[in-house]
């Protein structure tokens, strides 16, 4: 399943310059989904991260993770349109992060997330980036679905 911009926004409430997922590249209910972010010298965050050294921060990669989680979250439950429009994640926890290498403009940072664990509405996820298949990060995510 591949998902674009458009279609990525009719499932997460996030907008620029907070949308941090580009497309969705595959997607496996209740597996995995592999989605990427191109990361560019226009993104706002590099106006104060660093002016003279540009690095995407480690948050930004961390919440780009939890918008690719919440898409496989999301698609991975059986709801319509609707019943999914009166829904947002939420993340409880973010856990044994690591940052392996920075990330510059010009990388297309690539997320892959799998699962770990699903208990009704609440999903532990596995969460990894890459930069030209070196891993750059990686975290465990727990989120929950929850009415807006």
């Amino acid at each position: 399943m591949i998902m674009d911009v458009i279609e990525i926004q009719e499932i997460i409430p996030h907008r620029y310059p907070f949308l941090l997922l580009d497309r969705v590249s595959e997607l496996t209910p209740n597996e995995f989904i592999i989605g990427y972010k191109n990361v560019t010298i226009g993104d706002n965050v590099f106006q104060g991260h660093f002016p003279d050294h540009p690095i995407y921060p480690g948050v930004m990669i961390l919440e780009g993770m939890a918008q690719a989680g919440g898409i496989l979250a999301f698609k991975s439950m059986d709801m319509t349109k609707e019943e999914a429009s009166n829904k947002v994640v939420y993340f409880m926890s973010i856990d044994k992060a690591k940052f392996r290498a920075p990330v510059k403009p010009g990388d297309k940072l690539e997320y892959r997330i799998s699962v770990i664990k699903n208990k009704g509405a609440v999903w532990v996820l596995k969460g990894e980036a890459f930069v030209d298949e070196k891993m750059v990060s990686e975290a465990e995510l727990k989120a929950m679905i929850v009415d807006k």
